[in-house]
């Protein structure tokens, strides 16, 4: 029997959602929230009920029928350090979810709307591989500052999905394979795929590995404290530099890697070599994720929105395509990778998780 999921993954300004028919999409919508209507509410999850309404109202538009749902599946969000996997949307993380215990962010609603919607047709809610998946192993923990442990923050959704896609269409088991998953969109995460577990990543938000579209990456930290203590800055401001203001954003003023090959190819000595400055640093990660893997890697996967951008693919390849074979799957389809998600437990092909 076919299993039809609804799958709902928030944004900040933003709620898009898909309904599928096993892994295939039956349609999906992006609605659009207004700062005004944001501004609304004072925090997250006062969002609940206003992005609710909106999305029972477009599946009573789209004359489709709730309760011809078997599941109903979240974006996860800052939950606590968890392993990959798909978790049911229980009492705890309902409630972790709501606090946000490591932060507030419109991915949280995900879960909550997901088990509200689903409590009232009677079928089971799940999340799927949040950004705090953490199957690091201890060595990759130390940073040189006691006080400043590395973590677990990546595109775990999309680097797991790929990951098992890869396995899945080479008939091998993911938990077998030694992978590198390299992730290029708003930003980059490249992790090594060690028997199923993401043993190290880089830190794909504010603080390791290359510079990306909005995101400084690792930067000298010297230089940085100087300028924190400078006293021409605010906290929020050194820390938009870092995240949002930082890379291409910083450089060229566009976050649109489509932005950087015109203005490249255009004949922009300065957008050439912030590309292949990118290049070479998302290079140096793949090869530090070798190092990870003892040089015994399978395959190497990128993937994201920049994969489709053949410069930087042929880039990569030729400066890291010694290390392993190169695999490409362009673009991020979080939806399906929810929905896929929730089929393999659904179905059998792996257990729900514990949270």
């Amino acid at each position: 029997m076919s299993i039809k999921s609804l799958i709902i993954n928030p944004g900040s300004t933003s709620t898009k959602i898909g309904v599928f028919e096993d892994e295939t999409l039956l349609f999906e919508e992006t609605l659009r929230h207004s700062t005004e209507e944001i501004a609304r509410y004072a925090s997250i999850v006062e969002q609940k009920d206003f992005r609710k309404d909106i999305i029972v109202s477009l599946l009573q538009e789209k004359d489709f029928d709730i309760r011809s749902l078997n599941v109903v599946v979240g974006r996860g969000g800052m939950l606590k350090p968890i392993s990959g996997g798909t978790y049911p949307v229980t009492d705890a993380l309902l409630a972790d979810l709501k606090v946000g215990v490591q932060g507030q962010h419109a991915s949280n609603l995900g879960g909550i709307l997901a088990r509200e919607i689903a409590d009232s047709i009677g079928v089971p809610s799940y999340i799927v591989d949040p950004v705090v998946v953490d199957e690091l192993m201890p060595e990759a923990r130390y940073s040189g500052v006691p006080e400043l442990p590395r973590v677990s923050i990546f595109h775990a959704l999309n680097q797991k999905a790929v990951a098992k896609r890869y396995a899945k269409e080479t008939g091998k088991a993911y938990d077998s394979l030694h992978l590198i998953v390299v992730h290029m969109g708003g930003g980059v995460s490249v992790g090594a795929h060690k028997d199923g577990q993401v043993v190290d990543v880089f830190n794909a938000l504010d603080g390791d590995g290359a510079f990306s579209p909005e995101r400084a990456g690792g930067v000298p930290s010297g230089s940085l404290i100087k300028m924190c203590f400078s006293g021409q800055y605010t906290q929020a401001e050194v820390y938009k530099k870092v995240v949002g203001n930082g890379g291409f954003n910083a450089y060229l003023g566009t976050n649109d890697m489509r932005d950087v090959d015109k203005l490249a190819d255009g004949g922009d000595e300065k957008a050439k070599m912030i590309r292949d400055a990118f290049i070479l640093q998302v290079a140096k990660d793949m090869g530090s994720m070798s190092c990870v893997l003892s040089g015994k890697v399978d395959q190497i996967i990128i993937t994201g929105g920049i994969a489709y951008d053949k410069y930087v693919v042929d880039g990569l390849k030729e400066k890291a395509g010694w290390i392993a074979p190169i695999t490409v799957y362009p673009g991020e389809d979080e939806l399906l990778a929810l929905a896929q998600g929730a089929l393999r437990v659904m179905n059998g092909e792996e257990p729900a998780m514990t949270y």
